[in-house]
């Protein structure tokens, strides 16, 4: 091990309604170093600039729970951390706290998509600086340099994530121009917000070196007609995955559609989403249920491979937007299916 170590801690922040991404590093002497989330001390921050403290009482608490190498720097790590307040216990703001999945009975896979924005424009790149491009049909799984922009950081972006260990699934063009996904799986719910969030911090700094930002708003071109951007969650547990009839997958399915779990769920599925979900391309209203076989337009898709399957796998719940906290996302869905 190193001399030295670089320790990069990385929170969410307290603003709302829609938290965003905070890091600073740390050195630690690397002779007793191994590697583990174990060997990262908890460190403090001042919670007065993150909208999480006041200024008369403002220290906050970083504790590390996930740890990864970090593939940008020499003898580095990412270190995704929960915020505590000065006593220890969970910040209002920590929604990784709030899930509770202590079995890792749920396995969740999260489509994150997003915009690749040119912040001297304000438009996603591919958007000339008056009107639009050619309509969205061509761009999603696109090739050629009138399909896909900015395919340079998404490339990075990929192989940084797949050298710092994340279990990244792939990568792809979407409906819109400049709109891009990836894909991130894991077992058990708290992991796969660590990983959602890890990879999104490495796309930020990797646009950063562009001087492209990221877009993780849901409707950033507004009322047009240009897609949206969602992190539709596709998620399993036993049950599920054992499966084996109709009836369980409407069983649960049906626990979505009260209207307290509506209501729950839309409260953490992102900002703004009633401009996302309309009905239209690819959603169902936000004021309406529903779910079906290969659906797109539901608020609910069971995949046709679960029947092919023998009703057998996951479903995928298409509601939660773009800048949705995964934490957040993942504990309302535990929280519907169990109680």
């Amino acid at each position: 091990m190193a001399n030295k170590i670089k320790l990069e801690y990385i929170w969410l922040d307290g603003y709302q309604p829609t938290q965003t991404l905070r890091s600073k590093t740390k050195i630690l002497d690397g002779e007793a170093f191994t590697g583990k989330v174990d060997d990262c001390p908890i460190w403090s921050f001042d919670g007065s600039s993150t909208e999480q403290a006041l200024g008369g009482s403002s220290d906050c608490l970083l504790k590390p729970v996930y740890i990864c190498d970090d593939p940008s720097r020499s003898n580095g790590y990412l270190v995704m951390c929960e915020v505590l307040n000065a006593d220890h216990q969970p910040h209002a703001s920590n929604g990784r706290a709030t899930i509770d999945d202590q079995d890792k009975d749920f396995w969740f896979g999260f489509e994150q998509e997003y915009f690749l924005w040119d912040p001297t424009t304000n438009l996603p790149l591919g958007f000339p600086e008056n009107g639009f491009p050619s309509p969205q049909g061509p761009y999603y799984c696109g090739v050629g340099a009138k399909r896909a922009y900015g395919r340079e950081i998404v490339e990075e972006h990929l192989d940084l994530c797949l050298e710092a260990g994340l279990n990244i699934e792939g990568v792809n063009a979407e409906v819109a121009a400049g709109q891009w996904e990836f894909q991130i799986f894991a077992k058990g719910a708290q992991a796969a917000g660590d990983q959602i969030w890890v990879a999104r911090f490495l796309l930020e700094r990797t646009a950063e070196s562009y001087g492209v930002s990221v877009n993780w708003e849901c409707k950033p071109l507004g009322d047009t007609d240009w897609n949206g951007s969602g992190m539709h969650a596709n998620f399993s547990n036993a049950v599920l995955r054992k499966g084996g009839s109709k009836e369980i997958f409407d069983e649960i399915c049906n626990k979505f559609g009260t209207e307290e779990a509506i209501k729950n769920c839309i409260a953490v599925y992102g900002a703004d989403n009633d401009k996302r979900l309309t009905g239209k391309h690819e959603t169902q209203s936000i004021d309406k249920f529903s779910y079906g076989i290969s659906d797109r337009g539901a608020s609910i898709r069971i995949p046709l491979g679960v029947v092919e399957n023998g009703w057998k796998g996951y479903v995928e719940d298409r509601r939660p937007n773009s800048a949705a906290d995964p934490y957040k996302v993942a504990a309302v869905i535990i929280h519907t299916v169990k109680y």
